[in-house]
């Protein structure tokens, strides 16, 4: 019988706090990041924010997740961008980010299958792995081209 062996990964970051409200987010190998509070909350203007890349994480990882299921599926598209709108209020009197709104563009060639598209594109949104661990609810808005 063979062994089945659960997967685990673990991701490393590191904040340092430079001056201000502002700081830096670092990985190994990868560039670094200047980080700061958002207007606001009386912060800086012109630098990504936690509540930035909070919703700029599902947004990258429902791309990422397309790619996979599309290269696997065998699907062909012109382009993608995708827009993610995050809103912030406060329940419980805690601010929370209670939804983020995903809008993918997906512009297929000519001929290209829209309905395999959109099954696609949704298949992507339940598997990515950062919504499904994130208490905000995630929606899709999915134009296809």
């Amino acid at each position: 019988m063979m062994e089945v062996r659960s997967k685990v990964y673990t991701y490393r970051t590191t904040v340092t706090w430079s001056e201000q409200k502002k700081g830096v987010i670092a990985c190994d190998g990868k560039p670094e990041i200047q980080v700061a509070t958002p207007p606001e909350f009386k912060g800086h203007e012109g630098i990504w924010s936690p509540e930035d890349l909070y919703v700029a994480a599902a947004n990258i990882c429902l791309m990422t997740t397309f790619l996979a299921v599309a290269e696997r599926a065998g699907l062909a598209f012109a382009s993608y961008q995708s827009e993610a709108e995050g809103r912030l209020e406060l329940v419980d009197g805690k601010f929370q980010v209670t939804v983020i709104t995903l809008r993918p563009r997906i512009t297929l060639h000519a001929g290209g299958d829209a309905v395999k598209a959109k099954e696609l594109i949704e298949k992507a949104e339940a598997n990515c792995l950062i919504s499904n661990s994130m208490k905000t609810r995630v929606t899709l808005e999915p134009t296809i081209l």
